[in-house]
């Protein structure tokens, strides 16, 4: 009888460190997941286009499109979700893509410029 209080009494506090030890782990694992750097892709305006025209990015993603053409451009989204101000010669504009789906995008200026990005 001695022999099983004196296992239950040593198996009580192994199964405690090991819950201790399963949890650590795993706000580690949660803390190091928050600390990934977040995603961003380049797009560049030039030469009366975007380039690349189409991008795939993941989720948190942030983008930024660079005017490098000579002549002003903007971004508008088609359902008008991130707009621009008209960008001159290397100005930026940045947005976040924080909903998964597909943004068809053109220049306001130039409305046959157009491009897409994919957020899965």
């Amino acid at each position: 009888m001695r022999i099983c209080v004196s296992v239950a009494r040593l198996a009580v506090p192994v199964l405690t460190a090991a819950i201790l030890l399963f949890s650590a782990a795993k706000s580690s694992m949660v803390v190091k997941a928050q600390q990934a750097p977040a995603a961003s892709m380049e797009v560049k305006i030039d030469n009366f286009s975007f380039g690349p025209a189409a991008i795939t990015v993941p989720v948190g993603t942030t983008v930024t499109w660079i005017n490098r053409d000579d002549i002003p451009h903007t971004v508008v989204s088609d359902d008008k979700i991130f707009k621009s101000r008209v960008l001159d010669t290397d100005e930026k504009f940045s947005y976040t893509f924080s909903k998964p789906g597909t943004y068809p995008y053109f220049c306001s200026v130039h409305p046959k410029m157009t491009g897409k990005v994919v957020v899965q």
